[in-house]
């Protein structure tokens, strides 16, 4: 089921009948797309094969070699991420011969999230707000996502000073570029264990990359209004809509453009969408090349990624925009500082979230949903955007 041309939408390796008649103790050849890496990879396993190379998809900006996860210590043959070009040289001849080396270690080990909230504040309607704290292996991650935490931690020092009608929780996630595993752990054991106290959740605000050298200023699409539901972009649950336009609104106040990005489900927020909380966030861009028409309206290079050290070593102090993170800052305090002391326009009775399906599909996320675009390692930051005034 791989197709070797380029293609966001493929779904190679993500069923088990594309391994109809596969070759027990060959190595298996997929293309990037729909389903996570794991998925592909287990089904490989599954029929007989000894290695698994997964090859990007060829389009929008995703041809080079990549690194991802598998989520969870889900199979024992080696698994790698290579160039599309890779893909077709060993896809087009026939009796390619390939072989395979690696040297890896998959195991569980314990990592950790950390959190704070305010001392005062109405304990039954809760405004959440988070960033994940780790980084790729590659880097240092002070982008991605240095910039994101140390916003909130400002947001949350700044927070002393101001005795909100709401409580409002500050959370630091752990291992998200490893599955979204800290926000997913936090969101499960409190619907398992004490779902009363996550009903008591009115909203939650993610921010993952505020601050990129080449950026755009993105408010994450709640009300699907850019972005309909299907690959790649999940609903917004009720009162999602509500927080988008509470950014846009801010920044046209400020004379500042804003621009939408998919709720991929590829960042911390997924969780807390797949249960029916209201969501929403900044994004500044990562590998994806800004257009002509985004430069034009929010300055920058054209052709040129929004970060180009977005999960490699350089990304350092030298590779945040300033000027990105204090719009971006000020816009995450004024929308904490809104929430903390009214949610009514998102959750209408000021009491926990509003009463939205829970469960739904969320596309993109790394634990597997058949109707992802790439699956695995943080690939949120992969997302098409679309711009508004």
């Amino acid at each position: 089921d791989t197709t070797l041309t380029p293609s966001l939408t493929n779904t190679s390796g993500c069923e088990a009948a594309d391994f109809a008649g596969f070759p027990a103790g060959s190595i298996a050849l997929m293309q990037r797309g729909t389903c996570a890496f794991g998925i592909k990879a287990a089904n490989a396993q599954a029929a007989g094969a000894v290695g698994a190379i997964i090859f990007n998809n060829g389009t929008d900006g995703r041809t080079a070699s990549f690194a991802g996860t598998l989520g969870a210590p889900l199979v024992t043959i080696p698994v790698v991420g290579t160039s599309f070009a890779a893909g077709v040289d060993l896809g087009t001849p026939t009796g390619t011969v390939a072989r395979m080396f690696t040297n890896t270690e998959s195991a569980i080990r314990q990592t950790w999230n950390v959190f704070a909230e305010t001392a005062t504040g109405n304990p039954d309607n809760v405004v959440m707000t988070g960033a994940h704290l780790d980084s790729v292996i590659a880097g240092a991650g002070v982008n991605d996502n240095g910039s994101g935490s140390a916003a909130i931690l400002e947001v949350a020092r700044q927070m002393k000073k101001a005795k909100p009608v709401n409580k409002v929780r500050f959370a630091w996630w752990g291992a998200e570029e490893l599955g979204l595993l800290g926000s997913r752990h936090y969101v499960a054991d409190l619907v398992a264990n004490q779902p009363d106290e996550f009903a008591k959740i009115a909203l939650y605000l993610n921010f993952d990359m505020v601050g990129s050298p080449n950026y755009v200023r993105f408010v994450y699409d709640g009300d699907n209004s850019a972005f309909p539901v299907g690959p790649g972009a999940a609903a917004g649950p009720e009162g999602s809509g509500a927080i988008e336009a509470a950014f846009h609104s801010y920044f046209a106040g400020q004379n500042l453009a804003s621009a939408e990005t998919a709720f991929s489900g590829r960042s911390d927020y997924g969780p807390f969408i797949e249960q029916g909380v209201p969501a929403g966030g900044l994004f500044t861009g990562a590998e994806g090349v800004k257009t002509a028409a985004e430069a034009a309206i929010f300055g920058g290079t054209a052709g040129v990624a929004y970060d180009v050290c977005y999960h490699q070593a350089c990304d350092t102090l030298a590779n945040v925009n300033m000027q990105a993170i204090d719009e971006n800052s000020d816009a995450i305090a004024h929308l904490v500082l809104t929430y903390g002391f009214d949610t009514r326009s998102v959750n209408g009775t000021g009491t926990g979230h509003p009463v939205s399906p829970p469960g739904q599909e969320v596309p993109g996320s790394p634990s597997g949903s058949t109707s992802t675009t790439g699956g695995g390692l943080h690939d949120d930051h992969e997302h098409d955007v679309r711009e508004a005034s």
